[in-house]
């Protein structure tokens, strides 16, 4: 029964609450946005609107419109470098999960000396504790899928070394405000609404059959997977569907705060290999290309029979009685939101490529295998990918 919870991030939830940023206690007065590379904040009007609660709030601002789907530490470096130069003394991070994780990472270095990779623990990462403390953070979420408006944790690729690490740790890279407003999302285009929801339901999956579980983390777990099982094919199928936005959402955001609690398993670290090589690869698509493999692994040694049953339940099998029907469900679900023919050939990966990805999984990020119930052999991962391969 044991946990330790701390999640200090005031969350604004609902339709509608980016209205209500400017009156918020603020942690600053001039504020660097931190928004994708895309077009996606600038067309939506949310950056626009964005601004304009600034300015009601009597903050300045900046913007640093260079973020990519898998961040670069290259892009960290002269995000930090962007927000020292203009003396910003807090970040406003405004898209999903690349850019909240970038801006943890930002906030850092805008604050510290060195590489950002000096203070990563993994792989090559120097593993050196921050000495100053990163500037607040304000994240403004527009899509579902990582929850990163709501922990200590972002995940950040270093292009010159082909590794993809979880970066953070401390309370103070915990957003000091989340605003989870699901109008905001209703513009996301299909097949990303299911990359992202299921990024989503792998976040409380995991940490439902993780060695961390525990009572406080299953609750978020599940009620999690209700929600994606109930309302996300509504999402994909309508994004102007606001009821199944909003569920979804709500399912992201919970999945968010039971990392703070348990710990992702394998399955992250070995899609973020792939992304590593692949940075055209999305996280959520890359997770379900290896899902049913990864899963099917574990239900085959029995590493929780009765966690999977009730999981296969919450995603909407109720009369689920066997481990092996969340493999169906599961499937099911891809079914209903188009990915379930999604192949690792189409961003480049080759099959001889699976014990490096193997490899890499484990020596980048080899402490998500440590809450595997089961060990994870390189071999065995490296069977999932072949299995996964298409």
């Amino acid at each position: 029964m044991n946990f330790a919870m701390y999640v200090p991030t005031r969350i604004l939830f609902g339709a509608g609450q980016l209205d209500n940023l400017h009156a918020q206690a603020l942690p600053g007065k001039k504020a660097m946005i931190v928004i994708s590379d895309g077009k996606s904040t600038k067309v939506n009007g949310s950056l626009a609107r964005t601004e304009q609660q600034l300015r009601q709030a009597g903050v300045e601002t900046v913007l640093f419109d260079k973020i990519m789907a898998n961040p670069l530490k290259s892009t960290v470096m002269e995000g930090a470098a962007c927000a020292r130069e203009n003396g910003c003394d807090f970040l406003v991070a405004l898209g999903g999960g690349s850019v909240m994780d970038a801006s943890k990472a930002i906030a850092a270095m805008a604050t510290n000396d060195g590489d950002l990779w000096d203070y990563v623990s993994g792989g090559t990462g120097g593993g050196k504790a921050l000495v100053n403390e990163p500037l607040p953070i304000v994240a403004i979420t527009t899509t579902a899928g990582t929850g990163s408006e709501v922990d200590q944790y972002g995940v950040i690729s270093n292009e010159e070394t082909n590794e993809k690490i979880g970066f953070g740790g401390p309370d103070s890279l915990f957003p000091k405000l989340a605003i989870v407003d699901p109008a905001l999302m209703t513009t996301v285009p299909p097949r990303f609404t299911a990359y992202q929801g299921f990024d989503a339901l792998f976040h409380s999956v995991e940490c439902y059959i993780s060695a961390a579980a525990n009572l406080m983390s299953d609750m978020y777990a599940l009620t999690a997977i209700e929600n994606i099982g109930a309302y996300l094919a509504r999402a994909v199928k309508d994004g102007e569907d606001l009821e199944a936005r909003e569920r979804v959402a709500f399912a992201n955001t919970l999945s968010g705060v039971v990392m703070t609690l348990s710990g992702c398993t394998s399955e992250h670290s070995m899609e973020h290999a792939m992304s590593a090589y692949h940075h055209a690869l999305p996280h959520g698509a890359g997770l379900i290309m290896i899902s049913k493999a990864y899963y099917a692994h574990f239900i085959a040694k029995h590493a929780c029979d009765e966690r999977f049953v009730r999981m296969a339940q919450a995603l909407g099998k109720a009369d689920a009685k066997e481990p092996e029907d969340f493999l169906t469900a599961l499937a099911d679900l891809q079914e209903r939101c188009g990915v379930a023919e999604l192949k690792m050939s189409d961003y480049g990966i080759e099959l001889g490529e699976c014990m490096t990805l193997a490899r890499n999984a484990r020596a980048t990020m080899g402490g998500l295998f440590a809450c595997d119930r089961v060990p994870l052999s390189d071999e065995e991962c490296a069977a999932i990918y072949e299995k996964s391969y298409r």
